[in-house]
């Protein structure tokens, strides 16, 4: 490993593990989002565009560094901002924070992650070249990985980063929206009589069906 790839990787270790002991223990959790809600409503009224920032910063920051969460943070965008500039930050800072996940295991952790990943990148190498950037798509849609798997063993192929950053931001709109908009309604609940309210029921009836309409919907792409 070259003294450039160590440096970075050594750094990499540092801002993980500075975050992890920053961070308190409950963060990201639903619990907490509820529990901060009025605080962090003031906040955004009185800083909006500080109140942005922090967020996608906080949401790249994540993503890029492949720490666990994005779900959580997703959520927290649609209690946040609401669901359409909810689903506009979510989606940007998703698609920066998986592109820059995707260049450092491309151009600095290639051998690591074959090293890992071996039993997965010969399926992942595969299917890319049956299907092209389809198969990112698909992945996206409809996730075999995890979110932050994919970014990395995405690395290993012959996308380019132009269009692992497009892909993956179509492919993860719809996933993002349905999550921005549960975010919303359960910013709202302020007793256990708020769960059972048509839209908490829809909003996780549609988590609990997007799996399935997201294949319906590739098999109708791949015909």
């Amino acid at each position: 490993m070259s003294k450039s790839k160590l440096g970075l990787l050594i750094t990499l270790v540092l801002a993980i593990a500075a975050i992890i002991w920053w961070l308190p223990e409950d963060f990201l959790t639903l619990d907490n989002l509820k529990a901060r809600q009025s605080d962090i409503e003031h906040f955004r009224q009185s800083n909006p565009l500080l109140s942005v920032l922090i967020y996608c910063g906080i949401y790249i920051l994540f993503t890029a560094l492949s720490i666990p969460g994005a779900a959580i943070l997703t959520l927290a965008g649609g209690a946040i901002f609401g669901l359409f500039y909810g689903t506009i930050w979510v989606s940007i800072s998703s698609t920066i924070g998986a592109t820059l996940a995707f260049l450092l295991s491309r151009y600095f952790f290639k051998d690591a992650v074959k090293q890992k990943f071996g039993d997965k990148i010969a399926t992942i190498e595969e299917n890319f070249k049956k299907d092209g950037a389809f198969y990112l798509f698909s992945l996206r849609l409809v996730p075999v990985f995890p979110f932050f798997v994919i970014n990395i063993l995405m690395g290993i192929t012959a996308i380019k980063t132009a269009a692992y950053a497009m892909v993956s931001w179509a492919g993860m709109l719809p996933a993002t929206i349905v999550y921005v908009n549960a975010g919303t309604q359960l910013s709202k609940l302020d007793s256990l009589s708020g769960i059972l309210s048509p839209p908490i029921i829809f909003s996780f009836v549609l988590l609990a069906a997007f799996p399935f309409i997201a294949r319906k919907l590739l098999s109708i792409l791949r015909k």
